[in-house]
């Protein structure tokens, strides 16, 4: 039961009932659902900084995940960026070096971006300058790999051509000597067994009974099969990158002229016929149509023991055979 207020009227020297003006009573209903709401509204507010709403723990969520991958993948872009500089080394230093090609310059490699600002489309994001650093190492990763992949086509296209030379390139002895007993005239001022006066010998002589076989030094072209005078029957192989071989005084030849060969082809027989004082190989080989010492050119079936062995040999003055 509520309680009943009164108040001392001094008029008339008695107390009187309090009565409550319907106004005043509205005032403080008012006024109590106000302070309810505005506590409501403070501990909402307080209440929702502590505790987040589903979706927002979903969204903190997500960014956390993003902030994570990004961290990642930054982590795998430095990564890829030092395999990148270790290949790059490789590259100018050793495959470049070993096909005689030119390093490309760091420059080249590792030249930045000009024109206009190509980032301002990823400004105005809360994170920007994350977004803009990652696509930016992205770009420059880009182009370096690009470079790369240009100068290892470049390198592949050398090592095609490299193989192709190594192959073309005079390399074995044009018939087999395995015991070395067959050289018997090197490279030099020599007596002509004919002639009878000193001259320079620009090849080897190989003796060999007439029949044994010749093989070509390297791959090539057949640019002459002949008989002349000096040399008899004789072909000249045009290997390409300025070498020429000579194989002269065949007793028969098996190649003739545009035939292409292969190292270790057979060409042709030992023979005895121009002028040549017994069964025997000259051999020549031309650079550039300058004459080169043939004992540089068996690197490929002889031992430095036996390589050794056939230079002390050739040195031996004393008369050719042609």
């Amino acid at each position: 039961m509520a309680k009943v207020k009164y108040y001392y009227d001094a008029d008339t020297l008695s107390y009187r009932k309090i009565k409550t003006k319907k106004s005043d009573y509205y005032k403080r209903t008012l006024f109590v659902i106000t302070a309810v709401l505005l506590v409501a509204f403070i501990g909402f507010i307080a209440f929702s900084q502590i505790i987040m709403s589903p979706n927002e723990r979903a969204l903190n969520r997500e960014n956390e995940n993003l902030k994570l991958n990004y961290e990642l993948l930054a982590k795998r872009m430095q990564e890829s960026s030092e395999i990148l500089a270790q290949l790059q080394e490789r590259d100018n230093n050793i495959y470049r070096m070993y096909f005689e090609a030119n390093p490309i310059p760091d420059e080249q490699r590792k030249a930045g971006f000009g024109g206009v600002n190509r980032y301002k489309s990823l400004e105005g994001y809360d994170n920007s300058k994350m977004i803009k650093n990652l696509t930016k190492q992205v770009d420059i990763l880009s182009k370096q790999l690009v470079v790369q992949s240009k100068s290892l086509d470049e390198i592949v296209s050398l090592a095609k051509e490299k193989e192709k030379m190594l192959a073309a390139i005079p390399a074995i002895q044009p018939v087999k000597n395995e015991d070395l007993k067959r050289m018997a005239s090197g490279y030099g001022m020599r007596m002509h067994p004919i002639l009878k006066y000193r001259k320079f010998h620009k090849g080897m002589d190989f003796t060999a009974p007439t029949g044994t076989p010749i093989y070509a030094t390297g791959n090539g072209t057949v640019i002459r099969a002949q008989r002349s005078a000096t040399f008899g029957n004789v072909i000249y192989i045009d290997h390409g990158y300025g070498y020429k071989t000579i194989y002269a005084h065949m007793s028969k030849m098996v190649k003739r002229r545009r035939d292409k060969v292969k190292r270790g082809d057979l060409i042709g027989y030992v023979g005895n016929t121009g002028l040549s004082a017994a069964p025997h190989l000259h051999y020549e080989i031309h650079k550039n149509d300058r004459a080169l010492n043939p004992i540089n050119f068996y690197y490929g079936d002889l031992t430095p023991e036996e390589f050794i062995a056939m230079q002390k040999s050739a040195e031996e003055e004393g008369q050719s055979y042609d």
